[in-house]
């Protein structure tokens, strides 16, 4: 009898755990609306009894009877094994480096322009930038737009002008008790 349990190959993600070991699986999938194929990554916990499984490993693994509370596969075998290569510390030499990490350049400073330089790409510039601010503001760039008084609120109108009333009230006075 044929057995009608599902498998599936995917790819070691991880094996850090004892006896169980972390596979993705990558299924293509076509959008309904859209018809672009797209990729759907599923992670499963498979079992590996004998802990054979690194990650980066091409397995596959096989539905099984649940063996933990998210351990439901298990590992049926290895098709391929992941490429590792063991270098200590100590081997490592700024050439390995550099072919596997491009290094950064310093930024460049930009360089100090002499003063005549800039006056005359200034002089140069100027009749552009006047014609463009013309256009945006509608106005020369000599000329410098008015500034407009804001309006107050009328607590504030009124409070100024009891101000203005009382002022005259209290110099009154005060001439009057200077001249007693």
């Amino acid at each position: 009898m044929e057995s009608k349990r599902k498998f599936r190959l995917g790819q070691v993600v991880s094996d850090k755990m004892d006896k169980t070991v972390v596979v993705a699986v990558e299924t293509p999938k076509r959008h309904p609306l859209y018809k672009k194929t797209i990729k759907r990554v599923v992670k499963y916990k498979a079992h590996d009894e004998k802990n054979k499984c690194r990650a980066g490993d091409k397995v596959i693994i096989v539905e099984t009877r649940p063996l933990s509370r998210e351990k439901r596969w298990r590992v049926a075998e290895i098709v391929a094994r992941a490429e590792v290569v063991e270098i200590s510390p100590e081997e490592i030499t700024r050439e390995d480096l550099a072919k596997v990490m491009p290094e950064k350049k310093p930024k460049e400073k930009p360089e100090v322009k002499a003063e005549e330089e800039t006056k005359a790409e200034e002089a140069e510039v100027k009749p552009e930038k006047k014609a463009k601010e013309e256009k945006v503001t509608g106005l020369k760039p000599e000329e410098k737009p008015k500034e407009v008084k804001k309006a107050e609120p009328k607590a504030e109108k009124k409070a100024k002008e009891e101000k203005k009333k009382a002022e005259p009230k209290a110099e009154k006075k005060a001439k009057e008790e200077a001249e007693d």
